[in-house]
């Protein structure tokens, strides 16, 4: 599996059609029938339930029938099938056109917020749920709750501690030049590639839109687009990234030929120290911890470094959502639904064994996330408020801001393979921006 905060982050904007039609079809479910309240007595909940899932390789490997035992050990009288869709995104959205679609779901990014009363059932108040999980905003609608985050994701790094070790580097970089600085002596002082782009999948180009806000430790880093008539501007946070990943390609400290370069090689190349950094969030560390066991490797020397950027002498980090699970608002068995969704995200070891962010906020924070949060990396939530602004903005600029082409297009420009300079891009990027913010606007 691949690409969660990256793939949430360049998610569908609007409705499809088919999601037009999914709408008028479904009925609506506010009233008490459809809730799904948290089940007091285990003893007396019951029935089979199906839960649609993203996590193929999971479920592949037994991993997600491991956890349904321990599930059953509570909830004797639930019986719990697993459903793993390949393209769930596609496949779920077109189910949402029926009744058909599990008992638990992880809700398509596709479904507007305000027609989740339309599928799925409420879950309880934001007021109630927000004391005990992060991410409640992201799931709630009118007043009530529909959807509880899996996990959260935290943005960073992921680097082999080996390579940087043998480079002579014993601390995170605390800016883009020292960060730079630890490249270059990973590249003079051994055989690894410094940081390893995967331009070729495309979508690991995201994750460096995902860096915003950390370098500010803004939370309104994002709304401040909606505004902002020239964000590239020297001195703005995204100049700052962009420039941070133009140097690092045009200094060399890349692989050679970025046209070539694959995502499952990475997780072998990173684990066997022929990588030593890699541009991704928190969800890909249990991966290259896997791929090292695998290869025979250790997989302690696969760690999380936050961007290189401080304020006021501390990092951050910006944490964010990963699928929201929701119960069916068809579900016959709503009440063993929901007991699933809570031990799930309550109980189960999900979170640390991938180590990811718990979604409950007392959970126990996996060794790389305890890592950051022990070396002081305050962890951000960015706000939302003006996000349809944003990207309708982005939309009507055409650059993408979460689409792969326009980094790849600075990673063009830092090798040689794009005509331009960087700065001549940067007012390019301003001035479609500006027009895009006034159009917006009017």
């Amino acid at each position: 599996m691949r690409k969660r905060s990256a793939a949430m982050a360049a998610a569908v904007m609007a409705c499809t059609m088919a999601m037009a039609a999914c709408s008028g079809g479904a009925h609506g479910g506010g009233g008490p029938a459809a809730t799904a309240a948290p089940p007091s007595d285990p003893s007396k909940v019951s029935g089979d339930i199906t839960v649609l899932t993203h996590k193929t390789d999971l479920a592949a490997d037994g991993t997600l029938a491991r956890y349904a035992a321990e599930f059953t050990k509570i909830y004797p009288n639930v019986h719990v099938k697993f459903e793993p869709i390949v393209d769930y995104e596609g496949d779920v959205k077109i189910r949402l056109n029926s009744d058909d679609y599990g008992d638990v779901l992880m809700i398509p990014a596709a479904v507007p917020v305000d027609d989740y009363p339309k599928f799925f059932a409420p879950l309880g108040t934001p007021a109630e749920l927000g004391q005990k999980y992060r991410f409640i905003d992201k799931g709630t609608d009118n007043g009530q709750v529909y959807g509880i985050a899996i996990n959260g994701n935290a943005t960073g790094m992921v680097y082999n501690k080996a390579v940087w070790q043998q480079a002579g580097v014993s601390s995170w970089p605390k800016t883009p030049e020292e960060f730079l600085a630890d490249l270059k002596a990973i590249k003079d002082k051994g055989q690894a590639i410094p940081l390893y782009t995967i331009y070729h999948e495309g979508w690991p180009m995201t994750a460096w839109q995902s860096y915003l806000g950390e370098a500010s430790c803004d939370p309104k880093a994002n709304d401040n687009l909606a505004t902002d008539p020239a964000p590239w501007a020297a001195g703005k946070e995204l100049n700052g990234i962009d420039t941070l990943l133009y140097n690092v390609v045009h200094d060399g400290l890349t692989e050679k030929d970025p046209t070539t370069t694959a995502w499952e090689g990475s997780k072998g190349q990173i684990a066997a120290g022929k990588i030593g950094t890699l541009a991704l969030a928190s969800w890909a560390i249990s991966q290259m911890k896997a791929a090292a066991k695998t290869g025979g490797q250790d997989p302690a020397n696969i760690g999380f470094m936050p961007y290189p950027a401080q304020v006021d002498g501390h990092f951050c980090s910006v944490i964010s959502p990963d699928y929201m699970e929701a119960v069916s608002i068809h579900s016959q068995h709503k009440a063993a639904a929901r007991a699933w969704v809570d031990w799930f995200v309550d109980k189960s070891t999900y979170a640390q064994d991938q180590a990811l962010l718990p979604t409950l906020k007392t959970g126990t924070l996996p060794a790389e996330l305890k890592a950051y949060q022990d070396a002081g990396v305050q962890f951000i939530e960015l706000s939302q408020d003006k996000n349809a602004l944003v990207s309708k903005i982005d939309n009507e600029s055409e650059i993408g801001l979460n689409k792969p082409d326009y980094r790849q297009h600075i990673v063009d420009l830092a090798r040689g393979a794009g005509g331009g300079t960087l700065d001549g891009d940067f007012a390019d990027l301003d001035k479609k921006w500006a027009a895009a913010v006034k159009s917006a606007g009017s």
